[in-house]
């Protein structure tokens, strides 16, 4: 049976999650997959994430993306740097599946009622490439595959490991996949929370709350991660970039390599539309805090919760194996980790 950190007693920083610990502590966010493990070739999927359950085309959210190192596909950016909002939801899916994502965020936006005189529109679309254990060349996920991940995006927990769109992802040479977990931030009229979900498909020499945890010796530099952040704080375009930034001191803590062939991406959006004033510059610390946090803990979540695969390298044409992540017999989180509970 799979347990996340918190299970294991691993506390990372001192702010306390959400109930859930999950993206979905944010109130109005939802997290849909679809999972297609198929055959010896088909390990892939789709995850969806939307930031409220109405027509996002009409009722647009604050967003800000940042990009450490931009070695990926990440569709709708120019648009979110210009206009600093998002319009559609959020699909996460393979490298040569991101036109088909495409589509199906057009077909499902276009089919809202409201919308009927839509002629433009900005898909968001992230991607890593699951080509170690998944047959990427093949035509899946489908548009239909795609718009059904969107249509499952439910409230509530949220399915971790080796689902939706981190089915045949690897990071630091384990088996990777979807994490996510929460915090929560003492605001200035009102608590706020901060959650994040990651897509980890990413080399380095993992590390959990600095100490060495990975198989041994540097594996896999290259690979990518997408990190996308909600939170109900009220928040400006220009400080969800600043707060979606921050994500990447999760990544660094988590051992991450940062290699020349990383694409690592990072998206935060905000629920708040506007019905409280915008937090002011100095209330950003704690939030970024959060956001390093959160990161850190969803990428651990994200190999904890995945379980060994065996898929088909489509760069070789062989099968593939990639183990999952087993914390040594002499690990001790009381140990080594405090804050709270």
């Amino acid at each position: 049976m799979s347990l996340r950190a918190h299970d294991l007693g691993i506390r990372i920083g001192a702010l306390p999650p959400g109930p859930l610990n999950a993206i979905t502590d944010v109130a109005g966010v939802r997290v849909g997959h679809v999972t297609l493990i198929e055959g010896a070739r088909t390990r892939t999927g789709a995850t969806a994430i939307l930031p409220h359950g109405g027509n996002l085309y009409r009722d647009k959210v604050p967003a800000g993306l940042a990009v450490l190192n931009g070695f990926g596909k990440f569709v709708g950016a120019t648009q979110i740097a210009e206009l600093g909002e998002l319009e559609t939801p959020i699909l996460l899916t393979n490298t040569l599946a991101t036109g088909r994502a495409i589509e199906a965020l057009i077909a499902h936006t276009l089919a809202q009622p409201g919308n009927d005189r839509a002629v433009s529109l900005n898909p968001v679309v992230g991607e890593t490439n699951d080509s170690r254990l998944n047959d990427i060349r093949a035509p899946r996920p489908s548009v239909a595959e795609m718009r059904a991940a969107i249509d499952a995006a439910r409230a509530g927990p949220v399915a971790e490991g080796a689902v939706g769109a981190g089915t045949g992802t690897v990071a630091f040479g384990l088996k990777g996949g979807i994490g996510t977990a929460s915090r929560r931030v003492d605001g200035q009229a009102r608590p706020h929370t901060v959650g994040v979900l990651v897509q980890s498909n990413f080399g380095g020499d993992l590390r959990i709350d600095g100490r060495p945890a990975g198989p041994g010796g540097r594996t896999d530099s290259d690979g990518s991660i997408v990190i996308v952040l909600a939170t109900d704080a009220p928040l400006c375009a220009r400080n969800l970039t600043r707060l979606a930034r921050r994500c990447f001191g999760g990544l660094a803590r988590s051992g991450a390599a940062l290699s020349n062939g990383s694409g690592d991406y990072a998206l935060a959006f905000s629920t708040d539309r506007g019905t409280d004033a915008r937090l002011e510059n100095p209330a950003m610390s704690p939030l970024f805090q959060a956001a390093i946090d959160a990161t850190e803990e969803a990428i651990i979540n994200s190999l904890l919760m995945a379980a060994p695969m065996q898929g088909f390298d489509a760069g070789t044409g062989q099968p593939s194996q990639v183990a999952a992540l087993r914390l040594p017999p002499d690990w001790d989180a009381r140990d080594r980790c405090k804050g709270s509970g």
